[in-house]
């Protein structure tokens, strides 16, 4: 696929047997129509009847195109509400800490230290 939209030129058409040969995703689908779009390249699906070279064509990819920028920001949107719903609730979001607190004191208290290093704390003695 990539060697075929490299060899396209302006003017030029691309034609699919259908969308899901193009991309994986509708987000990726619209990213390299609107690729095409940019470098003058037609572009058409035969199994979806959609063709981008007539007017018709490029207004229903438009639509598309809307709808899934819409999707996207419902998603984006959906998740903060659940993230900051879990914060206000004390829910500690991330990564669960490496070292309990206790571990990470006596870290602390080792490298207070001036003769210990990192390393020389870090190292088993064995």
């Amino acid at each position: 696929m990539w060697k075929a939209r490299d060899f396209l030129r302006e003017g030029d058409t691309l034609d699919v047997p259908s969308l899901d040969r193009l991309g994986r995703s509708l987000q990726g689908l619209i990213a390299i129509l609107s690729g095409l779009r940019k470098r003058g390249v037609g572009f058409t699906s035969l199994h979806e009847a959609l063709d981008t070279t007539t007017p018709g064509g490029h207004l229903v990819f438009d639509v598309f195109s809307a709808f899934a920028e819409f999707i996207r920001e419902l998603i984006v949107q959906g998740a903060n509400e659940g993230l900051d719903a879990a914060r206000a609730c004390g829910a500690r979001l991330g990564r669960p800490p490496a070292m309990t607190e206790e571990q990470a004191r006596h870290a602390r208290d080792l490298l207070a230290r001036p003769e210990n290093t990192v390393t020389s704390t870090t190292t088993c003695p064995n």
